[in-house]
């Protein structure tokens, strides 16, 4: 049993549920990497050990991936970033640049997808349906493009090869060891201009959305999205035949 905000979840022993509040993006990385050796070494010693770490990145951040050509999706000089207070911080998750700030939910689990049965494929498909589950307990439809990883809202609006709709929720992993880092962040109600300092995820010509967007504006607490997403992954992990090929894939 975890306590989030003073409200009871029940969750699997083996899992830590620590709320960060506003943290940098540099320090939340080091703590992840620290977390994911402990873990890591746990394993070793056949001893089960997880974190799912909440936090609002703050100040903002513009990171970039080390994939061939991520830095040029970055639409502005270091120069205006400085002066906007907006950090650029390189990263070694997979996926493209992207930006986190405050009004944005970011989880980070760190977690052994040995025990959980997964390849790398299914943690993807498990961290989209965890925020797919998330916004529909706060009456948002969203599902998954197969063309983008991430979660995206208003699908009606797909083509024929079902691209389209605008994104809610990008994602974006490392795994060593089988042991996981980084993870997702849930636009709920950050400053959505940021995000034309970039080219979101490397993907030209798509919108991005919050919560509060879609909601009209009558966004839900950033205390009641993180209860909310922290139940809706402990479901996913947790939930007998949870990872069947029809709803995460495991390869």
């Amino acid at each position: 049993m975890h306590v989030l905000d003073g409200r009871e979840i029940a969750a699997p022993d083996w899992l830590e549920v620590r709320d960060l509040g506003r943290m940098s993006y540099r320090e939340a990385l080091q703590l992840q990497r620290s977390l994911q050796s402990e873990v890591a070494a746990s394993a070793a010693e056949g001893v089960a050990r997880g974190h799912l770490l909440l936090v609002e990145h703050d100040p903002p951040v513009i990171t970039v991936s080390r994939r061939p050509g991520a830095p040029e999706n970055v639409l502005v000089n270091d120069d205006l970033l400085d002066s906007m207070g907006i950090e650029r911080c390189e990263t070694d998750r997979g996926g493209d640049v992207t930006y986190h700030g405050p009004g944005q939910l970011v989880a980070y689990p760190i977690v052994d997808l040995r025990r959980l049965d997964l390849k790398v494929h299914g943690w993807i498909r498990l961290l989209e349906a965890v925020v797919i589950d998330t916004l529909a307990r706060h009456g948002i439809v969203a599902g998954r493009d197969p063309g983008a990883t991430g979660v995206w809202v208003g699908r009606e609006e797909a083509d024929e090869d079902g691209r389209g709709g605008r994104k809610i929720a990008a994602l974006g992993v490392r795994v060593s060891r089988w042991i996981t880092m980084h993870g997702l962040a849930l636009n709920v109600e950050p400053d959505l201009t940021h995000f034309d300092l970039i080219v979101p995820c490397g993907l030209v010509g798509r919108p991005v959305t919050s919560m509060a967007r879609e909601s009209n504006g009558t966004s839900p607490t950033m205390t009641d999205v993180k209860f909310d997403l922290v139940r809706a992954f402990v479901s996913n992990v947790d939930a007998p035949g949870v990872f069947g090929e029809s709803r995460h894939r495991r390869d």
